[in-house]
């Protein structure tokens, strides 16, 4: 592993001073843009930008004192110059690849900044995976910056992880060097019981001085709300509403208001800006979850950018949402996040603040890519072969093993659904009335009801865990499964057809990992993932390209909600209500206590 350091503003300042002088010259100077002030909110046009040592030592109106001759020029020709774009809540694991490859894949749409919390790879290869996460993220050309897991379990008591992260764990990689602060607290339940091990984990964070991560899922917004506020976390993105958005920010978090690839909560919560007139500083922008295809064909957080632009917020307060605003929550304002003095210089050039295209984005002070094209390279980690081999069935899977049985005698019963939500990470708890044939509990198409399970794949258990889920509205004889199963990371399959789900769920035990799609027997779609059964080290567009095809064969069986392999990884979210599978049971997320799938005999 080849970390490169970047040196600090201290230890460059005299470089800095020197070339603000004039008594040096910079390495790079940017001529005649407009200069997208975040800190006072202003758009100055005619301004240049001065860099050393990959830092910003001057911005002004004229930078000719700063040029030399080996001095290298870029003409901005009056286009805008604005920070390079933060995202302040996101998992790497979720775009189905390794740091390296995200960050290939993110850096032409202008992300220089990302906040990562890799609590995917902890609950398979625990701290060990943090570190690998963390290690390949230092080696890259932009700014990656690690949030320690503080949930593995997500939820004690209620799944059983590949690892379990504790307190020691947290104070431990308080020490690395990329550790940012305190991965989101999933856990909510446990921080407003007085859970000591949550609030440990909190305390080992705020005594190392940095910054504690939030996760309330619950539109609860009562003592309990106000209990969990008091316990440390310092943001939250799982707002959904206005309301969620001003109790959130009126209690001095942050509110992270997120767009990712099936999540859409920005258009919900913005107009406490917009329309009740709220300080915008106490908003970011993030995706929290984006898989490969997103990246590949949409954008990252321009994207994230436009949309809030296009609900209404203005260009440069949406700008500040995802570069100052980051920063200074992360306690980074006077190293990142803004063109100014001494700060990293990752500025992008854009002719259009409202269309945002992304022309050209400087890392560091080096040209990293132009008009999307990628001009740097993103080194790999080394990964060791455990990290590829962490699918463990045990035996092969029959259909026998996806059978409900139904109480002796019953030949009809009242099961618990899971209902999922378009674009939303919520699903509800439902009912359904299901037949009984030969003692087994039948799924039901005209209801929209096909078979849910989740199937153990850390120890070899053997363990299958089944259920119900309405809502993907599939058809014919199919099977999903999949090796990413937020956050347990057990194996999900979903289908209409029991030896279509066994065939689903051996292929994936074969291959070490991923997606696959059956429908009629046959394999429509593959996404191979083996490291970790998480994620590709292969190029995102080869990922999103196989990720395509998923999209389209769950088409091909009757799916058509939006992006709805995201609905399909967070049916064992055991930290999300109403309603979830664990390889425990069916979890009740409102009472946080496990219930039945059959919950009445007919």
């Amino acid at each position: 592993m080849e970390q490169t350091y970047f040196q600090s503003w201290a230890d460059v300042a005299p470089q800095l001073v020197a070339v603000a002088a004039g008594r040096s010259p910079a390495d790079l100077v940017i001529k005649n843009g407009q200069w997208v002030n975040v800190h006072t909110r202003e758009i100055l046009p005619g301004h240049d930008i001065a860099v050393i040592a990959g830092r910003i030592a001057y911005v002004g109106p004229d930078a000719s004192h700063c040029i030399g001759t080996s001095t290298e020029i870029i003409e901005a020709e009056g286009r805008f110059m604005i920070p390079g774009l933060c995202d302040g809540h996101m998992h790497i694991e979720s775009g189905m690849l390794t740091p390296a490859e995200f960050a290939r894949a993110v850096i032409g749409h202008g992300t220089t900044t990302m906040f990562t919390d890799p609590h995917e790879i902890a609950n398979v290869l625990g701290l060990e995976g943090v570190r690998m996460m963390h290690d390949e993220a230092l080696m890259q050309p932009i700014n990656i910056f690690t949030q320690m897991p503080s949930c593995a379990p997500s939820a004690p008591g209620l799944e059983t992880t590949g690892y379990e992260i504790g307190p020691d764990d947290v104070a431990a990689a308080m020490q690395w060097p990329g550790i940012i602060g305190l991965g989101e607290m999933m856990n909510f339940p446990g921080v407003i019981n007085g859970s000591q091990q949550m609030l440990a984990e909190i305390a080992a964070t705020q005594k190392a001085g940095k910054t504690v991560g939030g996760h309330y899922a619950s539109p609860d917004l009562g003592k309990d709300f106000h209990a969990y506020a008091a316990g440390g976390p310092a943001d939250d993105h799982e707002g959904t509403c206005e309301a969620d958005a001003i109790a959130r920010v009126r209690q001095g978090m942050r509110m992270m208001m997120r767009l990712g690839s099936a999540w859409y909560d920005v258009e919900t919560q913005i107009t406490a800006v917009t329309e009740k007139g709220l300080d915008p500083r106490g908003f970011i922008l993030c995706t929290d979850d984006c898989h490969s295809g997103t990246l590949v064909n949409d954008g990252h957080m321009n994207r994230v950018v436009r949309h809030a632009i296009d609900c209404g917020c203005d260009p440069v307060v949406a700008l500040q949402m995802a570069t100052i605003n980051t920063a200074t929550h992360f306690g980074l304002e006077r190293d990142l996040g803004s063109i100014a003095p001494g700060r990293r210089a990752d500025v992008i050039l854009t002719s259009d603040l409202r269309a945002l295209p992304i022309e050209q984005v400087i890392a560091r002070g080096k040209t990293v890519a132009k008009d999307g094209a990628v001009l740097v390279d993103c080194p790999h980690y080394d990964w060791p072969e455990h990290a590829r081999q962490t699918v463990n069935l045990g035996r092969n899977r029959t259909a026998a093993d996806f059978e409900v049985a139904a109480p002796e005698g019953a030949q009809a019963v009242t099961a618990n659904v899971i209902g999922v939500i378009e674009n939303q990470a919520p699903t509800k708890a439902l009912t359904a009335d299901l037949a009984v044939v030969d003692g087994v509990v039948e799924g039901d198409g005209a209801q929209d009801v096909c078979q849910i399970a989740l199937v153990e794949r850390h120890l070899g258990t053997g363990g299958v865990t089944n259920g119900f889920v309405s809502g993907f509205g599939y058809t014919g004889k199919m099977a999903m499964a999949s090796t990413v199963a937020h956050d347990s990371h057990h194996m999900i399959v979903v289908g209409t057809d029991r030896a279509s789900m066994a065939q689903a769920a051996n292929r994936l035990g074969a291959v070490g990992g991923g997606v696959t799609v059956f429908k009629d027997g046959e394999e429509i779609a593959l996404v191979e993932l083996p490291i970790a059964g998480l994620m590709s080290d292969a190029p995102a567009t080869e990922v999103a390209a196989k990720a395509q095809k998923m999209v389209e064969a769950m088409e091909a069986c009757g799916c058509t909600l939006n992006n709805a392999y995201m609905q399909h990884s967070l049916l064992a979210l055991v930290v999300i209500p109403e309603l979830r599978i664990s390889d425990l049971g069916l979890v009740d997320v409102t009472k946080f206590e496990m219930t039945d799938v059959i919950k009445a005999v007919k």
